[in-house]
């Protein structure tokens, strides 16, 4: 495998082209071994609202995570706000859902009943590219940074995943000052975990 390039846009460009690359097989197989990671992960909450995404562009999806979560937690999607932060809503199969501004669907609920990321006990994020340390690289825009600013130099609330293909993961990434490491990322073939949580 050729060195990935270290320029931000051309590695957001590389990675979400591997990912296009994925054949449907590999996927679904894929995401079902992410699951597993996911459920045996240390320190995994076993009640509280739990946040999700709905996967997009390749991303690696989170249906049969979702579909085996303990009755104890409650899953939730994220919802674009004004301020530039995301909310989150719970969602089932079936609730109504309307697509954001990126075409993204989001649950369709009042903004009042909405909940900050400070309520939620878990979130498993999506990302563009990871290193083994738990640094994340998304797609740019900034909505998860902004999102869990609070969790910079704090462990948490909330358990912050990352969910990926394991073809995501480059040797390092150099975060910025407002970057949010993330507690672990799973992957098909790994678990990953950060060392000190409050690095």
């Amino acid at each position: 495998m050729t060195q990935p390039p270290t320029d931000p846009a051309a590695l957001r460009r590389e990675m979400r082209a591997r990912r296009a690359g994925l054949s449907p097989a590999l996927r679904i197989g894929a995401a079902q071994r992410i699951a597993e990671r996911l459920h045996a992960l240390p320190g995994l909450p076993g009640e509280g609202y739990a946040a999700g995404y709905w996967a997009v562009g390749g991303e690696a999806a989170l249906h049969a995570w979702q579909i085996a979560l303990p009755p104890g937690l409650v899953y939730c999607l994220p919802v674009l706000c004004e301020d530039d932060v995301l909310r989150f809503a719970p969602w089932r199969a079936g609730d109504t859902l309307v697509a954001n501004r990126f075409g993204i669907p989001e649950p369709d609920v009042a903004r009042s009943s909405l909940l900050s990321a400070s309520e939620l006990a878990l979130a498993v994020v999506p990302l563009v590219a990871f290193d083994a340390d738990c640094h994340r690289i998304g797609m740019g825009g900034g909505w998860y940074d902004r999102t869990f600013a609070a969790r910079v130099g704090n462990p948490g609330p909330p358990l912050l995943v990352g969910a990926a293909y394991e073809i995501q993961r480059v040797p390092r990434i150099d975060p910025a000052p407002w970057d949010v490491r993330l507690d672990a990322v799973c992957t098909e073939a790994a678990t990953y975990l950060r060392d000190d949580p409050s690095a």
